[in-house]
């Protein structure tokens, strides 16, 4: 099952759930997350359920990147507003750069969301499976 998280900022949000209910089948098998209002309202428009947590500038964004570095999650799709500046551009910052640490794959914009999500319907994302067979526990360092 693949673990897929939903991110979008305040207006790129309608077109989150235009593109989550254009493609709610593909993501009918899949286990959800979200940050709050992004969560909320494709769970309005579409009989997915979806683990929200909190607003992305509230700390959504780090409870995902928490989810990232644990490698718990298998595709991001972060709907940026790349014309409006975010008072938590750090935590985007951060989110990103674990993304590219742990190699998760992450659609910015919608184009690239398409992409993805035809590779999930294909079957393209059968290399995370052996990501999670093979995943490390932690280890200590003491």
């Amino acid at each position: 099952m693949m673990k897929i998280a939903f991110i979008a900022h305040d207006r790129k949000k309608d077109e989150m759930v235009n593109f989550v209910t254009a493609y709610e089948q593909a993501f009918a098998g899949s286990e959800l997350y979200s940050t709050g209002t992004t969560g909320q309202r494709i769970m309005e428009a579409t009989n997915l359920k979806i683990h929200r947590f909190m607003s992305g500038p509230l700390g959504g964004d780090q409870q995902i990147g928490a989810l990232v570095a644990e490698n718990e999650l298998d595709l991001i799709i972060f709907l940026r507003d790349p014309l409006m500046a975010q008072p938590h551009e750090p935590d985007i910052t951060a989110l990103l750069r674990i993304c590219d640490v742990q190699g998760i794959p992450v659609a910015t914009n919608v184009a690239t969301a398409e992409i993805l999500v035809k590779a999930l319907m294909r079957g393209d994302f059968g290399w995370r499976e052996l990501v999670h067979k093979y995943k490390p526990g932690i280890e200590s360092n003491e």
